[in-house]
């Protein structure tokens, strides 16, 4: 029973940081995604292209790929291309902080990429009748968008931006990859150090638990937004 106790207290430590890394990636992700989203739907063709290319990029190659890539890539790069400037930016140490950091930063960019296709889709969808009506009314572009397009796009990206969601607190397992402890890391300690397994299943009950609450809260959202139902 105390062994128990202490791999739950473990587990717990860990899902704290994963939940932490969770609830920050939302933070910076979300407000990144809508701004992407913007300059993917920009008619000045430049920015527009380049912000398409970023995002293909980032969709298109794995998670992992991208952490290991923000958190070796400073370094080598300080070490290898531009040592005489000896600018000191490299995440590759044994503080637990950088190695947080660099997580979070390729979280947040890889789920800004998913989040911007998301809302870019739903501002799309929205039709033009929509604006034309604004307009008859007298309403400003900013007024139209806030007070007539933006609910509506709300309603309906909130089951894809659910799924990422719940997809997002899973994959901060990938964070054990740099050694940050985490959820999984912390599992796998115990199988390292004493050759148990069952923390493994037991971090699994974790996510499911968390993701059962997420997929509630998501199913109210919903249910509070059916007044747009036509």
């Amino acid at each position: 029973m105390s062994q128990f106790l202490e791999v739950c207290s473990q587990l717990a430590g860990g899902f704290v940081t994963a939940l932490l890394l969770f609830l920050l990636t939302l933070l910076f992700a979300i407000p990144l995604g809508l701004l992407v989203s913007f300059c993917t739907m920009s008619k000045f063709k430049p920015l527009s292209a380049v912000s398409k290319v970023i995002v293909w990029v980032l969709r298109g190659t794995p998670l992992m790929l991208q952490i290991f890539a923000i958190f070796y890539l400073p370094g080598i790069l300080n070490l290898f291309v531009w040592p005489q400037m000896n600018t000191g930016w490299e995440w590759f140490d044994t503080t637990f902080t950088t190695r947080f950091i660099a997580a979070l930063v390729a979280f947040s960019i890889n789920y800004a990429a998913y989040f911007s296709e998301i809302f870019r889709g739903g501002i799309q969808s929205i039709s033009k009748g929509q604006y034309e009506a604004g307009q008859v009314l007298g309403l400003t572009k900013k007024q139209i968008f806030f007070k007539i397009v933006l609910l509506q796009v709300v309603k309906r990206i909130i089951p894809p931006m659910s799924n990422e969601i719940i997809t997002l607190i899973k994959d901060t397992a990938l964070a054990n990859t740099i050694a940050v402890y985490d959820l999984i890391y912390e599992a796998k300690e115990f199988m390292t150090t004493e050759g148990l397994i069952w923390p493994l299943f037991l971090a699994g009950a974790f996510y499911l638990i968390f993701v059962g609450l997420l997929t509630v809260i998501f199913n109210k959202i919903e249910k509070k937004l059916d007044y747009f139902k036509a």
